[in-house]
């Protein structure tokens, strides 16, 4: 692939701005200035610097995020900032997206892809992906709460009966929930519904994936791939 080609598919911007980049000299590999737009690398495994910035090609992005409270999962936000300002700009550009979504006052393990298919894969309620979230309740935990969520509860305002696929509280008034579904809100409204209310919410796994203990909030990182979810 040619050099500014590769530039372009990760982000860089338009065409003829990839080649500028690389002509004027701000493209390095190995330490070495590469400025030929039109050199012909082997993309996969590439380590490359813009302008000082490393980058590693991906020919499809996937990453996780731990999402920090306070921030929208929304390119136009309508209160706080957007999560997507917490990337950098290549991602940006190549209009990553989050796969399902967290309230902006929830924390925790978020993924992004520019991956349509792996979008679908992960969020489609037929694939029952596991997703497991720490709450924080204003009341105590009941034994009688646990069981009914394990049952299954129907929320206002909806036909359906929803039911965790696991529940144990982790303390008097904290509560350790796996869930299959993505319906809006559906923690808060599974606890409503039981008769306590959620005060704070965390997502502690996504399929086999666990958010790493050394990864702060608003940081980043690249996933080698969806096998690990």
């Amino acid at each position: 692939m040619k050099l500014a080609q590769i530039l372009f598919s990760q982000g860089f911007g338009a065409r003829r701005e990839c080649e500028g980049l690389v002509a004027t000299g701000h493209v390095r590999i190995g330490g070495e200035v590469h400025d030929d737009p039109f050199e012909d690398l082997k993309p996969e495994g590439l380590v490359f610097s813009v302008r000082g910035e490393p980058w590693a090609y991906h020919e499809k992005a996937l990453l996780m995020m731990h999402k920090p409270a306070g921030v929208e999962c929304s390119q136009k936000p309508k209160h706080h900032m957007s999560v997507y300002s917490l990337l950098p700009a290549p991602l940006r550009k190549r209009d990553v997206q989050s796969i399902g979504r967290l309230d902006e006052d929830t924390t925790g393990l978020l993924l992004f892809t520019d991956d349509g298919a792996l979008i679908h894969r992960f969020t489609s309620p037929k694939k029952h992906v596991p997703k497991v979230y720490e709450v924080t309740c204003k009341h105590p935990v009941t034994p009688e709460q646990v069981q009914r969520l394990l049952e299954g509860v129907k929320l206002v305002d909806d036909h359906a009966t929803v039911q965790a696929a696991a529940a144990e509280a982790t303390g008097e008034t904290t509560l350790r929930l796996t869930l299959t579904e993505g319906k809006y809100h559906q923690v808060k409204r599974m606890l409503a519904a039981v008769g306590n209310r959620v005060e704070g919410l965390h997502r502690s796994a996504f399929g086999k994936l666990v958010l790493p203990a050394d990864l702060a909030p608003g940081q980043w990182r690249w996933l080698p791939g969806p096998e690990v979810i």
